[in-house]
């Protein structure tokens, strides 16, 4: 069914509600979205959306415990229950197969998709991906940090998303009121706030995917994009994924922090379709 007021579409799988954009025609690119507070698959891909669809069929959703889908269970793992309801959203669509272009925890949800079922991807593009572990910094981050504790203690603000949104990005300046006012009010959904769906469950912390021997053996041509002073995920965390993915060409954007497909559109549009076209 289509959900008019909010401009996207629903489905029902598995009894969960997942909202979700489905534009343009040709190859499927499923675009998934991070974690951060106030996270939805519009708002991380705003600017990549229309501009991929000249080209591709792209379904954006909603991950589970975000926008206006349905919420995650509290013992439900990470990233796998969230590749499990991707799949399912697929099988839905009769979609058989499709490119993967992930964001953080979208990128690790990617990376778990491929590798229990790695007939249903064709090629990954991930931008400061989970997954991976830190050689060089600190982890986990102060950016990690603030989205897990968003939620705790005195509860979300403007004060405290500032300070998490301003740890994403090179340039803080380029942060909207607008901006800050859309992802607070999707922040404060009395739903999230009540069961906030990074917040360690039953079943335990994300799951260390680096430490996974199939990596070795993934036939995917991956792409990896990161933003080189990404005070989230740092750089470096993505030299172990791209020494064990076999065919992984890792790209390295400068004055940019953990938002490559945001702080450098264009040039992201641009990479990311020469590199799904080839």
């Amino acid at each position: 069914m289509n959900d008019q007021a909010a401009g996207t579409k629903v489905a029902t799988v598995g009894g969960v509600n997942i909202h979700y954009e489905d534009v343009g025609q040709g190859p499927v690119v499923v675009l998934l979205h991070g974690s951060g507070p106030g996270a939805t698959g519009r708002s991380n891909f705003v600017k990549n959306i229309d501009y991929l669809a000249r080209n591709f069929r792209v379904i954006c959703p909603d991950l589970p415990g975000f926008g206006k889908s349905d919420m995650k269970p509290v013992d439900a793992p990470i990233p796998g229950w969230w590749a499990d309801q991707i799949l399912s959203l697929l099988n839905h669509l009769e979609v058989d197969k499709a490119h993967f272009v992930g964001n953080s925890m979208g990128g690790m949800i990617t990376l778990k998709i491929a590798l229990e079922h790695p007939a249903r991807v064709d090629r990954m593009v991930l931008m400061g991906s989970g997954g991976g572990s830190s050689i060089f910094s600190l982890f986990p981050t102060d950016g990690i940090k603030s989205l897990v504790n968003f939620y705790e203690g005195t509860g979300p603000s403007i004060e405290k998303l500032k300070n998490f949104i301003g740890q994403f990005v090179y340039d803080a300046s380029a942060l909207t009121d607008d901006l800050l006012q859309e992802r607070l009010d999707a922040a404060m959904d009395p739903r999230i706030v009540a069961q906030p769906p990074m917040r360690p469950g039953l079943a335990g912390m994300p799951e260390e995917l680096w430490r996974d021997s199939r990596l070795t053996q993934l036939p995917h041509e991956t792409l990896l994009l990161w933003g080189r002073e990404d005070r989230v995920m740092p750089m470096d965390m993505g030299l172990i994924l791209m020494r064990q993915i076999p065919r992984c060409r890792f790209m390295v954007m400068p004055q940019c922090g953990h938002w490559v497909q945001w702080e450098h559109a264009e040039e992201f549009n641009r990479i990311v379709c020469t590199f799904l076209e080839n």
